[in-house]
């Protein structure tokens, strides 16, 4: 089965009406979505809809958590904080409602979902091959998608290698895994608020069958997302990040 993985679309609805297109058009069958529907942008009703619509699985991220009050924004950064607090104060009840009945892991077709990690599903950025092998241990699926660190990247541990054999790096539009042997956590990249220095939505073809994976990049007119978040009142850096991917 060929399926599109998708995260972190942060209520950027020309990055996920892009992606969907783009995903689409590849003739994909299934769509899963790692979570953060919401946060940082200022439509959250519109996307949780087509997510709703669109997507076969999803997961509840960090800032989609916390907008539903079930987590402590402290530890937020200010500008996160902010837009947490703008989305509470804009967001449609059912919204909330949907976002309420969702999971932050799951398994599908004997793959490991999680939004953040394997050993914490909502909080760990998984940046660095000590945390990859964590995760890795921590969960029985060979194969595991995350999200959360809004970055597209890899780590693979052959199989029958020791902690000491994982390798791992970002990937490019066009990178190609295969996934047939050892262990893999694969991060799509972010719908909504890339990180990796490419401002254009980030999504993975998966194919579960011959055991692949493809990374996409998609390119969206930006200055629609941004030009209503420093509209809307929320913090500039939120609308001129988007600009350059980081």
């Amino acid at each position: 089965m060929r399926v599109a993985v998708i995260t972190d679309v942060h209520a950027n609805l020309p990055a996920l009406e892009a992606v969907l297109e783009a995903a689409e058009a590849a003739g994909v069958e299934e769509t899963w979505c790692l979570g953060d529907v919401v946060g940082y942008g200022v439509e959250p009703d519109a996307c949780a809809d087509l997510v709703r619509e669109r997507c076969d699985v999803c997961l509840v991220g960090n800032h989609d958590l916390a907008v539903l009050g079930a987590l402590d924004i402290s530890s937020f950064s200010e500008a996160a904080a902010v837009a947490v607090e703008w989305t509470r104060e804009n967001v449609g009840e059912s919204t909330l409602e949907f976002l309420r009945t969702l999971e932050p892991s799951g398994e599908q077709e004997g793959i490991g979902l999680f939004h953040a990690s394997p050993r914490d599903p909502v909080w760990e950025y998984v940046l660095s091959r000590e945390q990859a092998n964590a995760g890795m241990d921590s969960h029985p699926s060979r194969i595991g998608l995350i999200g959360h660190s809004h970055v597209a990247l890899f780590f693979n541990r052959p199989e029958g290698e020791e902690t000491g054999g994982t390798r791992g790096g970002q990937a490019g539009d066009g990178a190609l895994l295969d996934l047939s042997r050892g262990g893999w956590l694969v991060n799509p990249g972010s719908v909504g608020q890339p990180r990796d220095g490419d401002p254009r939505a980030a999504w993975l073809e998966l194919d579960t069958e011959a055991e692949t994976a493809c990374f996409h990049r998609v390119p969206y007119e930006i200055a629609m997302a941004a030009d209503p978040i420093a509209a809307a009142g929320l913090p500039q850096r939120l609308a001129d990040r988007l600009h350059i991917g980081q």
